[in-house]
Formats: C-alpha cells, structure tokens, sequence
C-alpha cells in the first residue's frame, strides 16, 4: 500500500502572535507546499527519508525516539508526535519532499503536520475529514511547541485566505485576492515555540503595556478584514506596516527582519512586515506594481520567492 498526501504553506497577513491571545487573524495558504509518501517497510525498522532537505532517519514510533543517519533533526519532531498519534508502530518507510524553506515563516511545519497525518489516516483507512484534521494538526504543534495557534494547520488544511474570529470561527474571503507578494527569508531560522514563549514572559512582565498592544494588534486585524473585502491595497499596505511596528514592541523583529522590511519600501512595496513568529524567518511585502524591483533588492542580501495565494488546501490519496 502506498498513500500520499501533500498540504500548503500558508503566510500569515495580519495577527501573529495576538493570534495566540484569542485575538483574529487573517493568513492565506500559498502555492508552496510539503508532500508526504508512505509504504510498508520491507525490514523491521522505520525508516524517514527527505532527499529535499538531506536527511534520513530510524524512527522509534512507539518511543517518539530517532537515530539520525545525517542531516540536522528539526521537523522530525512533528512527524514523530503524528506517527505517535495516529499509527500503530508497524514498520513503514516515510519519504518527505518540499519547496518549503524550513524555518522561514511560511509553516513548514504545520504543512508536513498536515500532510503527514493525511497520509497516516489513508495509509490506515482511517475515516476523516478537514475540521478533524486541521483539530489533530493543531494538537501536534501544541505538543511540539508547547503552545500553539491552530491558524496554520487550519490554514494548510483547508487552503484559500482566511479570517480566523475572537471566537475561532473560520471565514473565508470570497474575493479574489490574487494580489502579487514577495516574500523574504534570511539564512537564520526562526523558532516558533520560543518565540511564542518569550512574548508570554513579556507579556508577563509587562501586561499593562502588552497587553493593549495586543488588543490593539486585534482591532488592526479588523481593519484589515475590511480592508481585503473592498480591495483596498493602499489601505492593506499601510495596516501592514502598523502591524510590523506591533511586532517590533513584542520584541520579535530581528536585524535581518527589518533591513528586508525596509528594503522591500524602499523598492516600492506599498506594505512589509514580518510574516510569521519572527526571531528570524521571513517578511511579506504587498507589491502591486514592483514585485519585480522589489525581490532583487532583497535577493541581494536574502532570499526571495515570488507567491500568491491558492485556494488548494490537504489533498491525499492512497494506491493499494
């Protein structure tokens, strides 16, 4: 038996970390993506494979235990927390493909999450569907990271652009969107569980200032909603920019962060920010009319992908 699954990466307009707070959020899955193949293993062991991004490990399923072969471990953890959730520790070769820069802010890991426990379910004959999934995803993130928001499993999951309510109810824009992004990424990964930690223990210390600018970054969130549903760009790109300035309070703008912020204004993006928790990863810039002066300003020091979003969420399938 072989199943297959694949999910997008998603990039996060307005609401990181706030998110965490109960607070909205609006992210959109990309046209970037994670693809997860599983067979039965013709040896004892459990083997995981990614030619992609040079690894190869033996997984203890049963332990959540590995025996890395080369490679650096990184994602590995997610993968194993989803085997432990939902497999019955029978030996199986996992290959793991993406064009998803790990630790740039896109999330990588909730779409290999995804994806993964996509292909367990198939692999399994496990009956599912997309609330499920995006539920589960959700859990092994928050058990990888400690804590966790369920906007990009929700996001990988179910594709498209999305508003995520105070309440956690899920909108979809209807409007087309189809806007043209650059996005930036330094060498420096991001760490999202510590990143998400230390704006807790700001928060902590600080919570009569952080906590309106929480609020605030909300209410901005808000604004943006209407914002997207009138297709005003000016409007988006000046919110992202007061968002990015949100992000620098909480302490998780990086130096690289904001000389690609800045970079990508100066090219002519009518909006930059950080995209994602930060402490490295990635920036967003909102590019109308210069998509392409604006990825070689960044490219001279960082990297660049040119995006739009998709609607295209989890898709799987199995071969018997």
């Amino acid at each position: 038996m072989r199943a297959l699954a694949s999910a997008p990466a998603k990039t996060i307009l307005f609401g990181e970390h706030s998110v965490v707070y109960d607070e909205p959020a609006i992210a959109g899955a990309v046209n970037k993506r994670a693809y997860v193949e599983i067979t039965e293993s013709k040896t004892d062991k459990s083997i995981l494979k990614s030619y992609d991004l040079n690894f190869e490990a033996e997984l203890d399923t049963k332990h959540k235990k590995y025996n890395l072969k080369r490679g650096k471990p990184g994602i590995i953890r997610y993968i194993l927390e989803a085997l432990n959730k939902v497999h019955d520790h029978s030996p199986i070769v996992m290959k793991l493909s993406s064009n998803i820069p790990i630790g740039s802010g896109l999330g990588s890991s909730a779409a290999v999450t995804v994806a993964t426990l996509a292909a367990l379910y198939r692999f399994h004959n496990i009956r599912f569907n997309k609330k499920s999934l995006a539920h589960d995803a959700h859990m092994v993130e928050q058990a990888v990271q400690g804590i966790a928001s369920p906007l990009d499993t929700l996001v990988s999951t179910y594709g498209g652009l999305v508003y995520l309510s105070r309440n956690k109810k899920v909108e979809h824009f209807k409007v087309n969107f189809n806007a043209p992004f650059v996005v930036g990424y330094t060498n420096k990964h991001g760490n999202t569980g510590k990143m998400v930690k230390d704006v807790r223990l700001l928060k902590n210390r600080n919570p009569k200032i952080i906590n309106p600018v929480i609020s605030a970054m909300g209410q901005l969130t808000n604004y943006a909603k209407q914002a997207i549903l009138k297709r005003d760009f000016d409007k988006i790109g000046e919110l992202m920019n007061l968002n990015h300035g949100f992000l620098d309070v909480l302490g998780v703008n990086t130096l690289e962060l904001s000389r690609m912020v800045y970079t990508a204004r100066e090219c002519g993006a009518i909006g930059s920010k950080i995209t994602g928790a930060g402490g490295g990863g990635s920036i967003i810039a909102l590019c109308p009319n210069s998509v392409d002066e604006v990825a070689r300003g960044i490219a001279a020091e960082d990297n660049v992908l040119k995006i739009r979003f998709t609607r295209k969420g989890v898709s799987s399938r199995v071969y018997k």
